[in-house]
């Protein structure tokens, strides 16, 4: 077992080239897509950190304006999600991811301009539509280039970089506050939106320069003749279709695919809605009777994606070792969110416990990865437009959802205790559980129809050969072409 793992992860890769050309690709491939995402994450999440830092007592925000602004950030997010993996078909990746950081890093910097919520809510807006090009574009094009032994672990490392940003901007807020507070006039929160914005653009471009598409695109000027055409043959030729039309989306609708892994993801982001909706802040934040400085409030949480990001990694590695088992995060997640929302409400004034449940809670991280992994496993051999929708579909469900799922059982004003969250977490954790069995059973149904079906034209080709064997030269040709037909 030890040295079946060794070898894994020293990767399999067996044809002449193969592992140059794997390092290659995770070298440019994932250097561009981590520090992308990471800094996606960083603009992402650091409102929350400066609404901890000042934010809401300059700018006066009442109520559950916070979370306000983090729906019409989703809204954004979820308009975008189709559209841009739709349009990887028409820019190349090279271009159009890094044209999308530079507009969201625009507009991270003018958020430090701004003097009301109304203000920030409009950018947010607007941000959250180029950002939405990210996660769902990346796991589009690993799934492009990576086979699917290699595919977790690559998705792991990926997702660990946003989380990443998120942990990282917790100390980045911490030490700008004290650093740059009251520098030319401004706060400290308005300086990590501008330092924000300023470091994405380098990354953008970078991205320019080197990013190599996808393997049918690639013009890469690192990647050989004989590589590309490795790369396109280490991963199943699909048939084409355009994704803008009804009978592609007819096509799309009539598929098990879609619906399964979108209400999937729906369920999976709401069990990451201790993390995403910045409940530990917050609740030391409006904690009656504990007392927190603006350090302790930025650098306490940071244990959160901490956790996620071990969690992702192993889990990942875990279930790409294992030959794909991806399904077992699922149960994981479900036992997770019961337990730690259960014993939260059971203990909700001893300040430990409540923090250690926060901590472990923060290992559902680990979906992102396996899920998207799991989809792009699934929809190896089925068209590459429908695996881009599907994929895209995913996140858009997800955020439609918790568009409004935030603001009913998160509410800034429902803190620091959020008791009926607690509830509905442990709902969703036990429909996770239930809804991973029931997709490993259509998957296994689907495998298993692929090979019956994939054993009857290697029947016919065979069949085909014989009948007209005997028949001199010409006969043979004939089979030859009926086998090819078949």
């Amino acid at each position: 077992m030890a040295s079946k793992f060794l070898q894994y992860l020293r990767g399999d890769q067996s044809l002449p080239g193969e592992r140059k050309l794997v390092q290659k690709l995770d070298f440019f491939i994932l250097t561009f897509c981590c520090l992308m995402y990471f800094l996606n994450y960083l603009d992402r999440t650091n409102l929350n950190n400066a609404y901890v830092s000042g934010m809401k007592e300059e700018l006066n925000f009442k109520g559950n304006q916070l979370n306000q602004i983090n729906t019409v950030f989703t809204v954004g997010y979820t308009i975008g999600q189709v559209p841009c993996n739709i349009a990887l078909y028409y820019i190349k990746p090279r271009y159009f991811f890094p044209a999308c950081m530079v507009a969201w890093a625009g507009l991270t910097m003018a958020t430090a301009g701004t003097h009301s919520p109304g203000g920030i809510m409009a950018i947010r807006f607007f941000q959250a539509i180029f950002e939405a090009s990210t996660f769902v574009g990346t796991h589009y094009i690993l799934g492009s280039w990576y086979t699917e032994k290699e595919l977790g672990k690559r998705s792991g490392i990926f997702t660990a970089s946003g989380l990443a940003g998120t942990m990282i901007g917790g100390f980045i807020q911490t030490g700008i506050h004290k650093s740059m507070h009251g520098r030319h006039g401004l706060s400290g929160w308005r300086w990590l939106f501008i330092i924000d914005g300023i470091i994405t653009l380098p990354v953008a471009i970078y991205g320019f320069l080197l990013f190599p598409d996808t393997p049918r695109r690639t013009r890469a000027p690192y990647l050989t003749a004989e590589e590309k055409s490795l790369a396109m043959s280490r991963v199943p030729e699909v048939s084409e279709r355009t994704p803008i039309s009804w009978t592609f989306l007819k096509h799309c609708l009539s598929t098990w695919y879609w619906y399964f892994f979108v209400v999937l993801w729906i369920i999976a982001g709401e069990t990451e809605s201790f993390s995403t909706n910045a409940l530990l802040a917050l609740y030391m934040k409006s904690h009656p009777k504990n007392k927190y400085t603006v350090a302790q409030l930025n650098n306490y949480p940071t244990g959160i994606p901490a956790v996620g990001i071990v969690s992702t990694l192993f889990w990942a590695t875990l279930t790409d070792f294992m030959g794909g088992k991806r399904y077992l995060v699922g149960y994981w997640i479900g036992i997770t969110g019961v337990i730690t929302s259960a014993v939260i409400l059971a203990y909700r004034d001893t300040t430990p416990v409540v923090f250690a449940m926060y901590y472990w809670a923060g290992s559902v991280y680990a979906c992102q990865a396996t899920f998207f992994a799991w989809a792009n496993d699934v929809l190896r051999y089925e068209e590459d437009s429908l695996r881009a929708v599907v994929i895209a579909s995913m996140n858009m469900g997800s955020n439609a959802i918790n568009a409004w799922w935030s603001i009913v059982f998160y509410g800034a004003k429902n803190a620091p205790y959020f008791t009926r969250g607690m509830w509905a977490m442990i709902a969703v954790s036990i429909a996770m559980a239930i809804w991973t069995a029931l997709l490993v059973w259509m998957h296994v149904r689907t495998e298993k129809r692929r090979e019956i079906e994939s054993a009857g034209i290697a029947l016919d080709r065979k069949e085909g050969g014989i009948l007209v064997e005997g028949e001199g030269e010409k006969g043979t040709a004939k089979a030859e072409v009926k086998g090819a037909e078949v």
